[in-house]
């Protein structure tokens, strides 16, 4: 019989929306009331048989208790291993990863590296004006959004969180807020925004500093010219100023272009100084389901939250040294583990060659397509469908996960455990 559950969390994205109502038939997904267009295909994908083992060593199949034996062999054998990945786990996968990075002395990193690694350098430096998502849907009557897009990234932000939302403070939602784009190129997010202002591209940070200088009361000198008009600043800045709640997100397009980590930093102070004159907050748009949570994991037991290397016995955190595409681009690598191996796509072509010369252990939740063969190769339980667990949503704030359908896959808690096991094992 068909069996409906309702208030699942999807980790598809940073957004985490927790309001879906999936139908299973004969343990698959038959329907997903809610979804947005990127998790409708993934629910999709696993009622289809994914025709891959439940272990393979250089793609044959294998027991599970043999590929962990190879596992644990390729990691023994290691002296500069890497677990990387980790924004598709859950905390106590996250969890297991970190101790196992200890036990091994590897290095460990998330996405963040590749994506929001810049603005955490930045919050790490000047501090965080920052709410949580609710805040923003029950107060904010000024939504901007700064190099980023979320209409594509993020389908259900508006209507959940930001831009459409009906909110305490805010009763009509849209009605009640002003939206506005700041980018150096048109987008679907900026066809719907009241706002729009094109900047040039790369001047993210030159636009910043002279919005901090108007609200200071400075003119900006003629010569200044970042392709807007200086009329269009002074209306920006004064919006900014004399809303009565705003919220900026910002995206890649901010922290990953021209000076990064500076960009994200000199908006993080132009909202210090906004809340001399009204309350207003920062958020990073994350992308990944849990890497926040996989930010938040490695802090509790490190320190830091990417870019950590254990080889000492004691955590170090240097991102550049210590991230892993510099890590692999440089060839400081000799064996990787992956916890979900789609982020290899985000890794430079060069970091890419290194790893398809190293021996690699990936593990992929059924419904994934691994853009390589590893030399192990484990299927593992989906959590929030298969296990239960815990999901971040991108503003730091803790989603239960619940077990709908049984599944005899290990999660990756069970096989980071397992491969710890073994290693003491052998070397007890």
């Amino acid at each position: 019989m068909p069996q409906t559950f309702s208030d699942v969390a999807c980790t598809v994205c940073g957004c985490v929306c927790d309001d879906l109502q999936l139908t299973f038939s004969d343990g698959r997904v038959t329907q997903a009331a809610g979804a947005c267009r990127l998790a409708e295909p993934w629910f999709a994908s696993l009622s289809e048989p994914s025709g891959r083992p439940a272990a393979a060593i250089d793609g044959r199949p294998v027991s599970l208790d043999d590929a962990i034996d190879r596992a644990a062999e390729i990691l023994r054998a290691s002296r500069a291993p890497l677990i990387w990945g980790l924004s598709r786990s859950s905390t106590a996968g996250q969890r297991a990863a970190v101790l196992l990075a200890e036990q091994i002395g590897a290095t460990i990193d998330t996405t963040a590296s590749v994506c929001h690694g810049p603005s955490i350098m930045a919050i790490q430096q000047v501090g965080e004006s920052t709410c949580s998502l609710g805040e923003v849907r029950n107060r904010a009557d000024l939504v901007v959004f700064w190099g980023a897009d979320p209409v594509e990234s993020h389908p259900r932000h508006f209507e959940r969180y930001s831009a459409d939302a009906v909110g305490l403070f805010v009763p009509r939602g849209r009605a009640d807020r002003h939206l506005i784009v700041i980018d150096s190129e048109e987008t679907a997010t900026s066809r719907l925004a009241d706002t729009f202002v094109k900047i040039q591209r790369d001047s993210d940070f030159e636009v910043i500093w002279a919005l901090r200088q108007l609200l200071r009361g400075i003119e900006l000198s003629p010569s200044f010219d970042v392709g807007v008009p200086h009329h269009v600043l002074q209306t920006l800045a004064s919006q900014m100023s004399n809303c009565r709640y705003g919220a900026v997100f910002f995206g890649l397009g901010l922290a990953q272009r021209s000076i990064g980590h500076k960009n994200v930093e000199a908006l993080l102070r132009l909202v210090e100084d906004l809340n001399d004159f009204t309350r207003f907050t920062a958020r990073r748009l994350r992308i990944p389901g849990d890497v926040t949570g996989a930010d938040a994991v490695l802090c509790w037991l490190t320190g830091f939250p990417f870019a950590v290397n254990l080889s000492r016995g004691f955590p170090r955190y240097n991102p550049g040294e210590y991230s892993a595409n510099d890590l692999l681009e440089r060839g400081e690598v000799d064996a990787c583990l992956f916890v979900g191996s789609e982020p290899f796509l985000d890794l430079s072509p060069r970091a890419q060659r290194t790893v398809a010369q190293l021996p690699t252990i990936a593990l992929d939740y059924p419904n994934a397509q691994p853009p390589f063969e590893a030399t192990v190769q484990i299927t593992t339980a989906i959590y929030g469908i298969h296990a239960p667990g815990t999901a971040y949503r991108m503003d730091e704030v803790p989603v239960p996960l619940r077990q709908l359908v049984p599944s005899s896959l290990p999660t990756d808690d069970d096989v980071l455990g397992a491969i710890s096991r073994q290693l003491l094992i052998d070397h007890p």
